[in-house]
């Protein structure tokens, strides 16, 4: 493989992304995640109800939500979930990129593109929660202006940020 960067294209579920290829990241996104906290599972199956219904149909999971997508050519390498304002915020979940893909800028580039549809939904605030062991999400999350908040998650692991938009 080359160090040159590969253009990262941002687009909405619907416009010649596949909703398969959507589900496969998020299925990733979980699957990882689980063994990250000592909960691994063999496949999708294995996963909570809440997390296997988001891979099934993720169109349905994420109705209200903006379901971003970074595409190489065709293909939906990267994705990240905004979900719909309340209360003047929205916030950021489930942000993957496949691993054959990192370090081409697709997540700085789906959280770039968060930001201003947030912006253009009129919110105020954008916020997100974070393992505390992806410390390479929580450098990003940071190069990109989010500090940390007071929690608002009751998991002991999760890192609460935020920023305004």
């Amino acid at each position: 493989m080359n160090d040159q960067r590969e253009p990262v294209v941002v687009r909405w579920p619907g416009q010649g992304t596949s909703e398969d290829r959507v589900a496969e990241l998020l299925a990733a996104y979980h699957l990882r995640t689980e063994a990250e906290k000592g909960e691994a599972v063999a496949d999708v199956e294995g996963l909570p109800d809440r997390y296997r219904a988001e891979i099934l149909n993720p169109r349905a999971a994420f109705a209200d939500d903006a379901v971003l997508i970074a595409l190489s050519g065709d293909t939906a390498v990267g994705c990240l979930v905004v979900t719909a304002p309340v209360h003047g915020r929205s916030e950021i979940k489930r942000l993957w990129t496949d691993p054959a893909f990192r370090g081409r800028g697709i997540a700085s580039g789906l959280v770039g593109a968060a930001l201003e549809h947030s912006a253009e939904s009129g919110v105020s605030t954008v916020r997100l929660s974070v393992w505390k062991w992806r410390t390479d999400a929580i450098a990003l999350y940071e190069r990109l202006g989010f500090t940390v908040a007071d929690s608002w998650e009751g998991r002991d692991q999760l890192l609460c940020m935020e920023r305004a938009v």
